[in-house]
């Protein structure tokens, strides 16, 4: 059996499908998602639809990101926060436009139910960005922290190849896990379409939102797979790209 992590899909169903068929999942997988559903491409509502059929065949595990705390918000609401249709809600509202009151209250429940985190029997933590306490996840005092925080991989990415377990270096708060899974910060920022490995923290997101492919890796053999570049599936659309440009431009 194999455990695939699962980078930011941020509303690309086709890439999503796209991976599937070409990581060859099968039942006997274990798929761990490391959020970010939602925000993005066009098909936000149905990446949701699609992963809660997905989660009655197959053993998946659900993270939540940042852009999905928003999502659920709104879908418990009605109100959408400024900073979400910011960074890409405005998108997932319209792709909302089809899917009944019933569905939206089943996206919901199926939002409410994500892990914050998760850590499996081999010691390894998944979480979509970051924590903080030196003692661990379940020490954190803030929840938004398992979703926002960077600091983890900068701090990982700037002490890699710097120093090993043994130095007084070595970064307290990865002592604690055998590996680290994360999302949330785009490996394209570090000029890489590929996930990127600092100490022993693995960055699972290569950029789907806006101009690079969705990945899945094999925790074991640490085999990756990946979709074609998500705005050549999306030929007609912008993804979050406008957004970058627009922070660019300072609009």
């Amino acid at each position: 059996m194999r455990t695939l992590v699962i980078g930011d899909i941020h509303g690309g169903l086709k890439g999503l499908k796209q991976l599937m068929d070409r990581a060859k999942v099968t039942n006997g997988d274990r798929l761990i998602f490391m959020g970010d559903y939602v925000d993005g491409w066009s098909e936000s509502a149905q990446v949701i639809q699609y992963l809660r059929v997905l989660m009655q065949l197959k053993d998946c595990v659900f993270i939540k990101g940042n852009h999905d705390v928003w999502c659920e918000k709104w879908l418990k609401t009605g109100k959408p926060d400024k900073i979400w249709l910011d960074h890409g809600g405005q998108g997932a509202i319209e792709s909302y436009g089809g899917i009944s009151n019933e569905e939206k209250k089943a996206h919901l429940k199926f939002f409410e139910q994500m892990k914050l985190y998760h850590l499996d029997e081999m010691n390894r933590l998944f979480v979509h960005a970051g924590f903080t306490s030196k003692r661990g996840v379940e020490h954190e005092n803030l929840d938004s922290t398992f979703y926002f925080d960077r600091t983890l991989w900068e701090r990982a990415l700037f002490l890699d190849k710097k120093v090993d377990e043994n130095s007084e270096w070595f970064p307290e708060r990865l002592r604690h896990y055998h590996e680290i899974y994360i999302g949330h910060t785009p490996t394209l920022n570090f000029n890489s379409e590929l996930p990127m490995q600092a100490i022993n923290v693995w960055n699972v997101d290569t950029g789907a939102a806006f101009y690079g492919k969705l990945t899945a890796m094999d925790i074991n053999s640490k085999e990756f797979f990946q979709s074609d570049n998500l705005m050549e599936l999306y030929p007609n659309e912008k993804g979050r790209n406008e957004r970058s440009l627009n922070q660019i431009l300072g609009k």
